[in-house]
């Protein structure tokens, strides 16, 4: 058996667990259906908010217009997008929390503290980590009080040169990319550097022993 079978046997493993994974099923009116991607060699690291009710049916993450925005900036398809051996896509809250007057109730809370170490204990420690939208961000990139999402996407908050912030790539995010034309110039043309950048790693990890 190849080192790298050897590598994926702990992944596979954890995918099973999570897929059976009922610790806040009281919580959700649609019931548990964990929505998560991930593999021991994938070089890029989504964490977003939570499954909203479309992906919640087809359980493909990302699966709506929200993810169609999010794939044009990373500048990368869907054949890449959903290869687990590249990306890994691990929200905030692995199921779908329903809805409120006005939109999705916010991520469950057990998931990241119950998933994210072993999952992160499991990809590549040299990897490009995607923090999308205000969830993901006030767990993993706390702000000031006197620091706004904005702030934080256009200065990287920072954190590490592998953790870009973007805000979530909802439709409302149109008139806020309107209003700060930087993000476009700036932030995607890295993001998609850094994307391309991983994916190369990712390709070279591929075909050692």
């Amino acid at each position: 058996m190849s080192a790298k079978s050897d590598r994926e046997k702990p992944a596979t493993a954890l995918r099973k667990r999570v897929a059976a994974c009922t610790v806040c099923a009281a919580s959700l009116p649609a019931g548990p259906r964990p929505i998560v991607q991930f593999s021991a060699s994938a070089t890029v690291l989504v964490i977003g908010q939570a499954p909203g009710a479309k992906v919640h049916a087809s359980g493909v993450p990302w699966q709506d217009d929200s993810g169609d925005r999010l794939r044009a900036w990373m500048g990368i398809g869907a054949d890449d997008f959903y290869d687990p051996s590249k990306i890994a896509l691990v929200p905030m809250g692995f199921c779908y929390p329903g809805s409120r007057k006005g939109g999705d109730l916010p991520p469950r809370r057990e998931c990241a503290p119950l998933w994210h170490p072993p999952i992160f204990d499991i990809l590549p420690p040299t990897r490009l980590t995607v923090l999308v939208g205000t969830y993901a961000l006030a767990h993993y990139a706390p702000q000031s009080p006197r620091q706004s999402l904005t702030d934080t996407v256009r200065s990287g908050g920072g954190l590490s040169p592998c953790i870009i912030p973007l805000p979530h790539p909802a439709w409302r995010v149109t008139l806020w990319m309107k209003k700060n034309p930087w993000f476009a110039e700036t932030v995607l043309t890295r993001l998609q550097a850094a994307v391309r950048q991983s994916l190369v790693t990712h390709v070279g990890a591929s075909h050692s022993p």
